[in-house]
C-alpha cells in the first residue's frame, strides 16, 4: 500500500469519526436521514483540511478552486454514503431482522464504502497539479 493512500485512510478515518459522532449527536434533534446528510458535510470539511495539510502536495490552484473540486468529488461519495446508510438501515437490516445498533452500523458501512473512489478523485482531480 502506498504511503499517500495510507495517510489518506488515516485522515479519512479521523474525518469519518467526526462524521459518525456528529450524526449520532444530530440524530437527537433531527431524522436519521437528515442527520446523515449534515454529518457528512461536517466530516467533509474535516477531510478537506486534513487532506490538504497531510496527504496531498500543493496543487497550484486557489483554495476556492480546490474546495469546489473537493465538494464535487464528495457529492458523488455523499450519494453513495446516503444510499448505503439509509438503504441498510431502512430496507436491508429490517428485512433480515437485524436490530443491534442498526443505524450506527449502517452509517459506518456507508461512510467507509467510498474510500478508494474518493482517494482517486482527490488525487487526480481535486489536488492534481495545475
Amino acid at each position: 500500500m502506498n504511503l499517500q493512500f495510507l495517510k489518506f485512510l488515516v485522515t479519512g478515518g479521523i474525518a469519518a469519526l467526526v462524521n459518525l459522532i456528529s450524526r449520532y449527536a444530530l440524530n437527537h434533534i433531527m431524522s436519521f436521514e437528515a442527520a446523515v446528510a449534515l454529518a457528512y458535510t461536517l466530516g467533509m470539511a474535516t477531510a478537506y483540511l486534513l487532506a490538504r495539510r497531510f496527504v496531498f502536495e500543493a496543487s497550484g490552484r486557489s483554495v476556492a478552486s480546490e474546495v469546489r473540486r473537493f465538494v464535487l468529488v464528495n457529492l458523488v461519495a455523499m450519494g453513495f454514503v446516503w444510499l448505503i446508510s439509509v438503504g441498510l438501515a431502512r430496507i436491508v437490516f429490517p428485512a433480515i431482522g437485524f436490530t443491534w445498533h442498526a443505524e450506527d452500523l449502517a452509517h459506518l458501512i456507508g461512510v467507509l464504502a467510498p474510500a478508494v473512489t474518493s482517494f482517486v478523485g482527490h488525487r487526480f482531480y481535486t489536488f492534481a497539479r495545475r
